[in-house]
């Protein structure tokens, strides 16, 4: 089970919701990502990487995997998550 504030969060400003399964999907699937840049942001952005892993983890996703996906949006978002990738890293 995930913590269902993850999707309060990454859902909140958008009238779009995506659901548990969609957003784990971003997490493993670049173009998935890049469909919802709103969505993901808010993820690597705003929600703790403490919540960021147990929700990956729900969905099977490992801490190599997160680190990853985070990588690999923040090159095509042009942001910067370093304390969250920190963090994520910090877990090993």
């Amino acid at each position: 089970m995930f913590p269902v504030s993850v999707l309060t969060t990454v859902n909140a400003p958008y009238s779009e919701k995506l659901s548990a399964e969609a957003l784990a999907h971003c997490l493993t699937d670049p173009a998935a990502a890049k469909a919802s840049p709103g969505q993901m942001s808010v993820f690597f952005g705003e929600v703790t990487p403490e919540l960021q892993k147990a929700f990956a983890r729900a969905f099977h996703i490992d801490d190599a995997d997160l680190i990853i996906a985070a990588k690999t949006f923040a090159e095509y978002s042009g942001e910067s998550y370093p304390y969250q990738e920190a963090e994520i890293l910090s877990g090993y």
